[in-house]
């Protein structure tokens, strides 16, 4: 008897990785180290798959008790870095390359999953009451919904958690199973010492004192939309000049009409805050500002505006996902 006892918990230990931890004992441990640190700095790399493009990014994560976050993501194709700043003034989309920041009064990072950030992994999956767990090569594995209210497409993502409880790698999949976003975690410092000032604005435009002020005085290339609601066609398109550089106005007709204006970028002398009513919204190779009926962005020396009054959020994405950085015919 006793030797089929011990033959039962070897297979056990074999089955389990030799874990030292439970689901219940993992969460909590993760929920302690979360509530006993004065905050975190994360070193990653996120990778986004957007149909057959791919794009990588470098992250750096800041995060001080309570509700002060800045985010870099540094496009690693062209070195184009953007932040996105959260503290006591409101919540900043910055690109130090244009000498400009939005503004909102928004409610991020709480409004949805963050797949960058520590205590938006953890609130996740405490609120997954339905997650599932698995023990896999001595590694913790929490498979959990997520919550992407801009791209309802986005259904789950894949926590891998290492033997000492440091979160390693986070995979977010579409509908369709094929992973959209990956995650991982090169470095993650608790309770680390941060400057006074390295949540102020000030911080981030001292870092980035070399801006290219040399504006395009023509759009390289006209980009069109490679997808498009049934029905909607393209029915006018004028290009006009501004002050510094071309714009092109674009009138899509249809049921799900709407209007897409792309221009060359502006580039300020001065730091400029340009208050916004939308929120952020990483798209493709950059971050965006998306409101209930338009959304823009920039890419490369391009700004993009795509407004809309009848389609919906999902709807205007798809839309933006399908204008890439390669010309396409009409």
């Amino acid at each position: 008897m006793k030797k089929i006892i011990l033959f039962l918990f070897v297979c056990c230990l074999t089955l389990t990785g030799c874990a030292k931890y439970n689901q219940k004992s993992i969460v909590k441990e993760l929920e302690k180290k979360f509530v006993k640190s004065s905050g975190y700095k994360v070193i990653g790399n996120l990778t986004v798959n957007n149909n057959d493009e791919i794009y990588n990014y470098d992250v750096k994560v800041d995060y001080k008790k309570d509700n002060l976050y800045k985010v870099e993501l540094t496009n690693t194709a062209n070195d184009h870095t953007q932040v996105i700043l959260k503290n006591t003034d409101g919540v900043y989309v910055l690109t130090p390359a244009l000498n400009k920041s939005f503004r909102f009064q928004s409610e991020w990072p709480y409004n949805n999953s963050q797949i960058y950030l520590l205590d938006a992994l953890l609130r996740d999956i405490k609120e997954d009451q339905n997650r599932d767990f698995k023990i896999v090569d001595n590694k913790y594995v929490f498979n959990t919904k997520v919550s992407y209210p801009n791209n309802k497409n986005l259904l789950k993502q894949k926590i891998i958690v290492d033997k000492n409880l440091k979160f390693e790698k986070v995979v977010v999949y579409d509908k369709s199973g094929i992973d959209n976003m990956t995650m991982v975690f090169d470095s993650i410092k608790y309770s680390p010492k941060f400057s006074k000032n390295n949540f102020s604005l000030d911080s981030i435009i001292d870092k980035d004192t070399e801006v290219e002020t040399e504006e395009s005085s023509s759009l390289e290339d006209v980009i069109y939309p490679l997808f498009l609601p049934s029905g909607t066609k393209l029915v006018n398109e004028e290009k006009v000049n501004k002050t510094n550089g071309e714009r092109v106005i674009m009138t899509y007709d249809g049921e799900k009409s709407f209007l897409l204006v792309e221009e060359t970028a502006d580039v300020f002398n001065e730091f400029t805050i340009i208050p916004s009513s939308g929120e952020p919204f990483r798209l493709m190779d950059t971050l965006g500002i998306i409101t209930d009926n338009s959304l823009s962005w920039t890419s490369g020396k391009t700004d993009f505006y795509l407004v809309s009054d009848v389609m919906s959020r999902e709807e205007m994405i798809e839309i933006a996902q399908s204008i890439g950085g390669v010309p396409s015919l009409k």
